[in-house]
């Protein structure tokens, strides 16, 4: 592996703030999350000012991916933490630039780290859309079984998608 293939998470930074509204406004991803509006820079700097960065409080954690040479190549989130039921919703978005060069699958397994041994969570789960065979792919070589199938789970605006829910167990 080369330098540039190890990376690091690391709390977001006032200067992350192109990069996530370079993220929350790419419409490509809009069909894998739940964000389906353009967000102004505005927004996001209240939304990045406002965070506490305590799970618990915001019961989400957004962390930027790094590799290791120190360039910015995505983000990673924890949401919907439920701990009471040890559990949290596991979210990676890897810049067009930077994909297939194995960050996503290194931020999975780091992100399982840190939910595991920091967090204390039994589980992570990823509900994604039957079609996008990609995120399937990369999910399921890091170590996620698929839970439950979800009819008519996604809406794109146009008509509703399967999705698969799937688990890993820490």
């Amino acid at each position: 592996m080369n330098s540039d293939s190890q990376i690091r998470l690391r709390a977001m930074e006032p200067e992350d703030l192109d990069l996530l509204y370079q993220i929350e406004n790419d419409r490509s991803l809009w069909d894998v999350g739940t964000n389906n509006v353009p967000y102004s820079r505005y927004v996001l700097h209240h939304y990045m000012a406002s965070n506490t960065g305590d799970i618990y409080s915001d019961k989400q954690v957004r962390l930027v991916i790094e590799n290791g040479v120190g360039q910015t190549v995505g983000l990673a989130d924890l949401t919907n933490f439920d701990a009471k039921n040890c559990r949290a919703e596991v979210g990676i978005a890897i810049l067009s630039t930077q994909r297939n060069r194995g960050y996503g699958g290194m931020a999975l397994s780091r992100m399982a780290e840190y939910a595991s041994q920091v967090l204390h969570l039994h589980q992570l789960y990823a509900v994604i859309d039957t079609g996008n065979q990609e995120s399937l792919q990369l999910f399921s070589h890091a170590g996620y079984q698929t839970a439950a199938t979800l009819d008519d789970w996604l809406y794109d605006g146009k008509k509703f998608h399967k999705a698969m829910l799937m688990q890993i167990f820490l």
